[in-house]
């Protein structure tokens, strides 16, 4: 999780305990004050911790995102992952609108993932931290939909299955983005646009 453990290598409770505290406040800040503004002074004190103690889990602001971007991607895959064991898509689409119109600081909201695509074209490493996310997510994306119909999956050949994947990806990300812009959308009609596109979605 941070740039200072080494492969292999286990992480304390107490460790893992301090990283997510620091994550969380680091979120925080970012979406409140923006990446460049957030400094790591700011998100000791959001963290109620010294700088020099975050030093010696993040030795810096870009591994700090480095690791929020990592964060996310193994939530993603387990959400991903429970999707055999949740036939309502849609409910699942829905649910996760909520998610991001309420804005929990310990997950990666429409806001902050608008930071990361803009602090990607600026930074390299956080453009391929992204990237590797992106693909990633999209691999078991494709997985799901390909997957047999008794398994879980929606039965695609493995061509359909990667460009749905692509689909899901675009129409989650701008899910995302209208919660931001619009947190007030009528709920029945989200509903509504949600069925109108996921009925066609998984169609052969």
């Amino acid at each position: 999780m941070t740039a200072q453990a080494q492969p292999g290598a286990k992480v304390s409770g107490r460790a893992q305990a301090q990283c997510e505290r620091i994550l969380c406040a680091a979120q925080k800040c970012f979406i409140e004050h923006g990446f460049h503004a957030a400094g790591m002074a700011l998100i000791a004190e959001t963290a109620g911790m010294s700088p020099g103690l975050i030093y010696r889990y993040f030795p810096s602001k870009s591994a700090i995102i480095l690791a929020i971007v990592e964060r996310q991607l193994e939530r993603s895959r387990a959400n991903i992952r429970s999707l055999h064991d949740a036939p309502d898509f849609k409910e699942a689409a829905f649910n996760a609108f909520l998610l991001w119109r309420d804005a929990d600081p310990c997950q990666v909201n429409a806001a902050l993932f608008l930071e990361m695509s803009a602090e990607a074209s600026r930074d390299p490493m956080i453009a391929a931290g992204l990237r590797t996310c992106d693909q990633e997510i999209r691999h078991e994306l494709a997985a799901w939909l390909s997957a047999s119909v008794a398994a879980g999956g929606k039965g695609l050949s493995a061509e359909l299955a990667r460009v749905r994947a692509i689909t899901l990806q675009t129409f989650f990300e701008g899910l995302s983005v209208r919660a931001l812009r619009e947190p007030d959308t009528p709920l029945e009609e989200l509903k509504a646009a949600i069925a109108d596109f996921v009925d066609g979605l998984f169609s052969t």
